[in-house]
C-alpha cells in the first residue's frame, strides 16, 4: 500500500485529504442534471475530508457553502436567446477565444465545452494552482488532453452519449433545414469523439451508457468505468405526513429535447384522461407558449389537467413528488435518470420506459414499459393508479432499492479510488 509518513506516524496515500478540481462547463441545476450532479457529488466529496474547487463557466451552480466556486466566465451568449448577435461588444475582439465563441454561437454551434477548456488551460497557466486532480463533468475537450500529457491527474465523468441526442433530434425533425442546423449544433461531437478514447481515466453513471459510449465512441469495456450516481436522502425524503393527493401524478421533463419524450406523455395524458378525468399532471418543464408540446397540449384537450412548473426549488420540487401518487419517467434515452431516483427517495411509485439506464434505477420496484409508447405508459398508470395495495407496494419497493444502492457517500468513495489511480498513473 502506498503511504506517506510524518515522524512516526505512516498514514495510507488512500486516507490523505485532497486537493480536487472539479469542473463545469456550464453548471446551472435549473438548467441540467450536471448542475445537480456537481452540487452533490462536490458536498459528497467534501464530506469525506477532500478539499474541492468547483471551476465552472456561466451560468453557475449553486453549492454547498463548505465548496468553494471558481468562476470561469464566458459570453454566456445562450441568454440573449434567440437574439444573440445583438450582444456583440467590440471587447470581444480582444479574445481569440471570445471571438470564437461569437461566430459560431450566431452561426448555430455550441462551442461552450471546447472554449471552456481553452478558458481552463489559461486560468491554470496564470495561477498558482496545486490540485492533485482534475475532475472533468462532460465537457471532454482538447483542453483536458493538454493537461494530461503534461502530467496533470485527469478524470472525466461522461454521463451520456449525446449521440443519442443527436440521432434522436434528427429523426423527430423532417425539415431538412433545421436537421442542417442540429448537425451543426452538434458540431462539438467531433471533439468529444477525439478526446474521449485518449483520456486514460473515464467513467459513465450506468451499464446502460457504458454500452452505448463504448459503441459510440469506440471505446472497450475496460477504458470505462461505471460508477452510479447516488440520491441526496436528506433532500429526497417521504414527507412526515405520506398524505398523497388522489389520482396526482408528476413527471420531470425537458420539452426542448426529443430524448425526454414528453410528447408520449401528453399522448397519454390524452388515453388517461379518456378514462379518469380527475388524474392530474405536475409537469416540471419550460414549455414555450406555441411549441409543439404546448400546441399538442391543446390539441389533446387536456390543459385542465395539467400544471407546468418552472425553475422551482428543491423544496417545490421535493413536495411534489412527495404528493404525487405516480412519478412517470416517458425519457427515451437516460444516462442514469436523476428523476425516477428521487421519486422513489421521496416513496412514492414510478411508472418508467426503458429508455437507457431507466430499468437499471427502477429495477423491479417499478413498472417499466416500452419508450415511445403512448398508450402502453397510459395503460400502466391507470393500472397503478386504481390499485392502492400496488402502489403502495412499488413505493416501499422504491425507497428501500434507493437507500440501499444510490447513495452519494458510496459514489464518492469510488470517485476518490478512481482519483487515486489517477495520480499513481500520472506519476510513472
Amino acid at each position: 500500500m502506498n503511504q506517506l509518513s510524518s515522524n512516526s506516524v505512516t498514514v495510507p496515500i488512500e486516507d490523505q485529504p485532497l486537493k480536487i478540481a472539479l469542473l463545469g462547463y456550464r453548471s446551472d441545476p435549473n438548467a441540467g442534471g450536471q448542475g445537480v450532479y456537481l452540487y452533490h457529488l462536490s458536498k459528497a466529496l467534501v464530506e469525506l475530508g477532500h478539499e474541492v474547487d468547483v471551476i465552472s463557466g456561466e451560468p453557475y451552480p449553486v453549492l454547498d457553502e463548505r465548496v468553494r466556486l471558481v468562476k470561469l466566465p464566458g459570453l454566456n451568449l445562450f441568454q440573449y436567446f434567440p437574439k444573440q448577435w445583438k450582444a456583440f461588444k467590440l471587447g470581444y475582439l480582444r479574445s481569440v477565444t471570445d471571438t470564437w465563441e461569437y461566430l459560431s454561437v450566431v452561426s448555430g454551434g455550441f462551442p461552450e465545452p471546447k472554449l471552456f477548456g481553452r478558458r481552463l488551460q489559461k486560468y491554470l497557466r496564470e495561477n498558482n494552482t496545486d490540485y492533485d486532480v482534475i475532475h472533468d463533468n462532460q465537457s471532454l475537450s482538447d483542453g483536458l488532453l493538454a493537461l494530461q500529457r503534461s502530467g496533470v491527474p485527469v478524470v472525466a465523468t461522461f454521463h451520456h452519449p449525446i449521440t443519442r441526442d443527436l440521432a434522436l433530434a434528427l429523426d423527430n425533425e423532417p425539415r431538412w433545414w433545421m436537421r442542417t442546423m442540429i448537425r451543426r449544433w452538434h458540431h462539438f461531437l467531433r471533439m468529444q469523439k477525439r478526446v474521449v478514447p485518449k483520456l486514460k481515466h473515464v467513467y459513465t453513471v450506468s451499464s446502460a451508457a457504458q454500452r452505448d459510449i463504448c459503441e459510440d465512441f469506440r471505446l472497450s469495456d475496460n477504458q470505462l468505468d461505471v460508477i452510479y450516481n447516488g440520491i441526496d436522502t436528506s433532500i429526497f425524503k417521504p414527507s412526515d405526513s405520506d398524505i398523497k393527493l388522489p389520482n396526482r401524478i408528476v413527471c420531470t421533463a425537458s420539452a426542448q429535447a426529443p430524448l425526454k419524450g414528453l410528447k408520449y406523455l401528453i399522448g397519454a395524458m390524452g388515453h388517461i384522461v379518456k378514462h379518469n378525468p380527475e388524474v392530474h399532471l405536475d409537469l416540471i418543464s419550460k414549455v414555450q407558449t406555441d411549441s409543439k408540446i404546448d400546441r399538442l397540449i391543446d390539441e389533446l384537450g387536456v390543459r385542465p389537467n395539467i400544471t407546468i412548473h418552472s425553475g422551482i426549488s428543491n423544496d417545490a420540487l421535493v413536495t411534489l413528488y412527495q404528493q404525487a401518487q405516480i412519478c412517470v419517467c416517458p425519457s427515451l434515452y437516460e444516462g442514469f435518470g436523476l428523476p425516477a431516483g428521487e421519486a422513489m427517495a421521496c416513496k412514492t411509485a414510478v411508472v418508467s420506459t426503458d429508455g437507457g439506464a431507466l430499468p437499471e434505477v427502477v429495477g423491479d420496484a417499478g413498472r417499466v414499459v416500452p419508450a415511445a409508447d403512448s398508450a402502453a405508459l397510459a395503460e400502466a398508470v391507470l393500472d397503478v393508479l386504481a390499485d392502492d395495495e400496488l402502489r403502495s407496494n412499488m413505493a416501499q419497493a422504491g425507497y428501500q432499492r434507493i437507500q440501499t444502492m444510490f447513495n452519494w457517500h458510496s459514489a464518492a468513495q469510488q470517485v476518490v479510488s478512481l482519483y487515486h489511480r489517477a495520480i499513481e498513473h500520472a506519476d510513472h
